[in-house]
């Protein structure tokens, strides 16, 4: 109810805005005591990736991308909370304005561009955490870095996240870096993925812990691209792939207010190509390799539908943005184990 009531303000102010006030506003609760009084609880630990999840349900990257706030979004409830996307070096991301609200599809349509502090500032952040939940973090390349050095960039941030973080995702699926996608391909992953791997073994040794990695793919792949993924991933030992990241597809939301502008989609119009995505890796993948579903959710049935389909964890971004802690609750409940007869 009381976030119905403030959701009128936030949409009265532009949308980067409106997650600024609200990410302080959750700060502040947490520092006054006042998280408690809209925790939400429940769900069922999982066990995925070699980690012990206290739930299911976790904060999707992009909301909380400089590890600013991630201890207040835990204190919520999350299970988990993965941070970024991170680069190397700092960067403003793309001209303003970027985000764009598409309300009547619960939808929303950024081109931010991995703006963010710099991987400096993110560990700096994550090095003094008090969150008892699973912390990912996910790493990116600069934007004025070339395609052919973007490697570069990704052993930069494995190694200098590794100490701090309980998992790192490789993000070669936003739509908003130029090139980026180009990533996926079968043989630039494939090289990608064996750089990486070979890194964190040398990072494994040196402290002592294998932290688990993950890819995030986009939902618009055909069947030969996600062949391709699923070898390179299996081929490369990663823990997990997160289906899916935003679309370049509009289908849902033609002749809506902001449809045309450039960007990835999530939300609510996201969800049926997500999950057909999600359908298929689980169906090219082994059973050791874990999914994270995430993309259109909007209510605790579409978590639940996710875990249905193959999905070992679940996350969400823009759901939390119309509908505020309730669709946790609701999330927790549907992912929750039944309870014995």
């Amino acid at each position: 109810m009381f976030y119905r009531l403030a959701r009128n303000v936030l949409f009265a102010a532009d949308p980067e805005q409106a997650h600024h006030l609200t990410l302080e506003g959750l700060r502040l609760g947490k520092r006054l005591g006042a998280t408690a009084l809209v925790r939400q609880r429940g769900g069922s630990p999982v066990r995925c990736m070699g980690l012990d999840f206290p739930n299911a349900v976790g904060v999707a990257p992009g909301l909380d991308k400089n590890a600013d706030y991630f201890e207040a979004l835990g204190a919520l409830g999350f299970g988990f909370v993965e941070v970024g996307t991170v680069t190397p070096r700092p960067q403003p991301g793309n001209p303003k304005p970027r985000v764009f609200r598409l309300p009547e599809a619960e939808g929303l349509i950024n081109r931010l561009g991995f703006n963010n502090r710099g991987v400096d500032h993110l560990v700096d952040r994550i090095r003094r955490r008090r969150f008892d939940g699973i912390l990912g973090v996910n790493i990116g390349k600069n934007a004025d870095t070339p395609i052919a050095s973007a490697a570069d960039d990704y052993l930069h941030c494995l190694e200098r996240v590794y100490p701090h973080a309980d998992y790192i995702t490789v993000n070669v699926s936003s739509p908003n870096t130029r090139d980026l996608r180009s990533l996926q391909d079968e043989q630039a992953l494939d090289s990608l993925l064996e750089a990486l791997g070979r890194r964190r073994g040398e990072l494994g040794r040196k402290h002592q812990r294998r932290v688990p990695m993950a890819v995030k793919v986009a939902p618009d792949l055909d069947d030969e691209a996600l062949d391709g993924i699923a070898h390179a991933v299996e081929r490369h030992e990663i823990d997990a792939v997160i289906a899916t990241n935003t679309t370049l597809s509009r289908d849902g939301v033609e002749g809506l207010r902001h449809a045309d502008e450039a960007g990835g989609l999530s939300g609510a119009p996201l969800r049926a190509r997500a999950d057909a995505v999600l359908t298929a890796l689980r169906e090219r993948l082994p059973s050791g390799i874990a999914l994270i579903g995430v993309g259109g959710i909007t209510a605790g049935q579409h978590a639940a539908d996710k875990r249905r389909r193959g999905a070992d964890l679940v996350q969400f971004y823009t759901g939390m943005i119309y509908r505020g802690p309730d669709l946790l609750g609701e999330c927790l409940r549907a992912t929750a184990d039944p309870e014995p007869s």
